[in-house]
């Protein structure tokens, strides 16, 4: 009975109306995506962006269609480095997370201070450009999309470490330790098990970091063999524009109407989010619940 009237009080009620509105205020402009995405280019331009296409075209669709083969293999590294990027990252990040959270280690404080340095302050593009290709080597390969500026961040060491230390008992590592279990043993047969939610939500961070990376694609990478499907679609839209400003400054007769620049940029944002759209669902129970636990101060 109590459930019942708390349903019916305006509290309530005033509760879930500002929440609807704001679910909506976040899922209706991607409606407006897709939409465009649909919308033929002249009616688009001349009408502007509605809900409901006046009239539908699949024309940015097909001018994506005739570089299919080039956004397949776009999709293939950008998976590949999205789940090879992602699990590298969780390993080091735990890793370390685990080691700073250890009351025991030495000089943690240190430690800890380095580690939230590089969250205020870096070296800048060039030093970071230079050490990446001149020392490393990794210009025009697959590790230039996996390694710089990716693989290991800072906050999330730190949302990882909080989360170490509020939900792994000091005095259960210590009873292993009495058990003759290493430290090997430890992190990967009791903390690892314990800590799901938590691998997930920073799982989620980096991937969809991964996933929507184009930075590094555009300074080390020039080679189109090696593009990741932002990387891709961002040449695709700036190819679409270069020949539309082109024909409209040339006097050579040019049928720029079968190149829908406008159209083609919502249709590459949907292609681009909509394997983030479909996965997400699944780790939103752990992304919250990692997230709130991890950021508890410890």
């Amino acid at each position: 009975m109590n459930k019942i009237l708390k349903r019916l009080s305006p509290g309530y009620a005033i509760g879930h109306i500002l929440t609807i509105t704001f679910c909506l205020t976040c899922f209706l402009p991607f409606i407006l995506l897709v939409s465009a995405s649909f919308t033929e280019e002249f009616t688009l331009i001349r009408e502007g962006y509605r809900f409901w296409p006046s009239i539908i075209s699949l024309e940015a669709y097909k001018y994506l269609g005739m570089q299919l083969s080039q956004i397949v293999r776009a999709y293939g590294i950008t998976v590949f480095i999205t789940v090879v990027g992602t699990a590298a990252s969780l390993v080091i990040t735990s890793l370390l997370a685990w080691a700073l959270s250890r009351r025991d280690l030495p000089h943690r404080s240190f430690f800890n201070f380095l580690l939230f340095f590089t969250m205020l302050f870096n070296g800048g593009l060039v030093p970071t450009y230079i050490f990446y290709t001149r020392y490393l080597g990794i210009k025009n390969t697959i590790w230039a999309l996996i390694i710089p500026g990716l693989l290991m961040s800072a906050f999330n060491v730190f949302i990882m470490r909080s989360y170490f230390q509020n939900n792994i008992p000091h005095e259960v590592i210590e009873a292993c330790k009495i058990d003759g279990a290493s430290e090997i043993q430890i992190f990967n047969k009791m903390v690892i098990p314990l800590a799901p939610s938590i691998l997930a939500a920073v799982g989620l961070l980096v991937g969809i970091a991964y996933w929507n990376d184009w930075f590094n694609g555009m300074t080390y990478v020039t080679e189109a063999r090696l593009y990741s499907i932002q990387n891709l679609l961002t040449r695709i839209i700036q190819n679409a524009q270069y020949i539309n400003t082109m024909g409209a400054q040339s006097g050579v007769a040019m049928d720029t109407s079968q190149i829908p620049s406008t159209s083609v940029r919502m249709a590459i944002a949907v292609i681009g989010v909509l394997p983030i759209l479909v996965i997400y669902p699944f780790f939103q129970r752990f992304f919250v619940k990692g997230i709130a636990i991890g950021a508890v101060k410890g």
